[in-house]
């Protein structure tokens, strides 16, 4: 068929190739960074008016606020402005839980409260603590998930996450070459630095995120600590 042109056939499939779309890489699911502040809002309803600023709804009327331009800047391919109004609602509900585990901590001695009142606060708080640490490792590892997607891979950033360190064969699914960190990944981080106090088998490579951990480890040390405190003086 194309014998009657030298370099013909060739020519074709190049001509073919060029007009075939290339791989899109898929973004990162948002949605869970979403539900996370969202779940910290639902659960600053669960802590007494004295642990809180203002009324209960007030930190959720903030982040929404917060979110809906985010969603639409991302969507108008506005990146950096979603990025920097994403960090300003992170700010948020973290300001928020920093001054309530303060209220907390001052509320043990004066014995104001409730024992239930403070077990259940202490308990939010704890919970807070990972999912508001969570979204900041999210947010700001390799340069947060608007700069991870233009990536085809993960191989640098601020957590050496195991799957980082294997080689493809090694690797379950589609191989490292489409592995990347999700919300999951970085949930799962923050719940062990709340737990035992460590990365476990993430090392920290940044200074920033050595900083956040430290501060991580600290208020979820505190909040233990009230939960102990409280438990012995009922005993």
């Amino acid at each position: 068929m194309f014998s009657g042109r030298p370099g013909l056939y060739d020519e074709t499939m190049v001509a073919v190739a060029s007009t075939k779309p290339s791989t899109e890489r898929e973004p990162e699911p948002r949605w869970p960074a979403v539900a996370a502040l969202l779940s910290i809002c639902v659960l600053h309803f669960a802590l007494p008016e004295s642990m809180t600023i203002g009324p209960d709804w007030l930190l959720l009327l903030l982040v929404v606020l917060l979110l809906v331009p985010v969603i639409v800047a991302r969507r108008l391919g506005q990146s950096r402005l979603s990025q920097w109004i994403g960090y300003g609602a992170v700010g948020v509900v973290t300001a928020d839980m920093i001054w309530s585990i303060v209220l907390l901590i001052r509320a043990l001695p004066s014995h104001k409260e409730a024992p239930v009142q403070l077990l259940q606060s202490a308990v939010v708080l704890w919970i807070s603590n990972v999912m508001v640490f969570a979204s900041w490792y999210w947010r700001l590892d390799a340069g947060g998930p608007n700069a991870r997607d233009l990536r085809d891979k993960h191989t640098s950033g601020a957590f050496l996450f195991p799957q980082m360190t294997l080689q493809p064969w090694q690797l379950a699914g589609e191989g490292q070459q489409a592995w990347k960190p999700g919300f999951v990944d970085y949930l799962f981080l923050a719940f062990n630095t709340s737990t035992a106090f460590s990365p476990t088998d993430v090392p920290v490579l940044s200074r920033w995120a050595k900083a956040l951990m430290m501060l991580q480890s600290s208020i979820s040390l505190a909040v233990v600590i009230v939960l102990a405190a409280r438990a012995i003086n009922i005993l």
